[in-house]
């Protein structure tokens, strides 16, 4: 009799397993879907001349997004640089793109002038800022890190640690993928181009 209760024990047991296991395996993959269709980036920042931008005035075109400063001595550079060649390279496709630089510094860019900078690697790069609010509102949605950190060789004693990614938005506004720092503008390139 005991051990008939023992093996009606493992079995409930077994059966709990199962029914936890294949929670976890369906759960995560719902949850998936979901953050895929409602995962949606956007801003409401001012460009040089002041004027707010959003994003829903870019709908119809992708956006390629990127978070930095005016001051960063490589990563927003080198990513701006080749943001600039795939601008290039996409000839008159390029129509179909629009490049953002978003300022994670807005006092100081502003202060510098975010549309100098941002023009210096091509004109069709927009550069915005915001105030603080916006600016954290804007890069809590792109999924974004950024923080002010301390740093007596930097200019006016700071310097800023960001996500040095770069983001791809969809016409429809919908976030379609990252790249990392350093891919290279040819395999950007290519990702867009499949996409037209």
């Amino acid at each position: 009799m005991r051990l008939r209760h023992i093996q009606i024990g493992l079995w409930v047991m077994a059966g709990l397993a199962a029914l936890a296991y294949g929670a976890f395996i369906l759960r995560p993959q719902m949850n998936t879907q979901t953050h895929e269709t409602t995962f949606r980036s956007e801003f409401f920042l001012a460009d040089g001349a002041g004027q707010l931008r959003t994003t829903d005035e870019f709908a119809g075109k992708f956006q390629l997004v990127f978070f930095g400063f005016t001051n960063c001595p490589d990563v927003c550079p080198t990513t701006l640089s080749e943001v600039a060649q795939v601008m290039d390279d996409l000839g008159d496709a390029a129509a179909k793109v629009q490049p953002i630089f978003i300022s994670i510094d807005p006092e100081r860019d502003r202060r510098l002038g975010i549309d100098t900078f941002a023009h210096a690697f091509h004109p069709a790069i927009l550069g915005l800022t915001g105030d603080a609010e916006a600016t954290r509102a804007a890069a809590e949605s792109f999924k974004t890190f950024f923080e002010r950190e301390d740093a007596t060789d930097a200019t006016d004693g700071y310097t800023m640690s960001h996500s040095a990614a770069l983001y791809l938005i969809g016409p429809k506004g919908d976030w379609l993928r990252q790249f990392d720092y350093g891919t290279p503008a040819d395999a950007i390139l290519s990702d867009l181009k499949s996409r037209f």
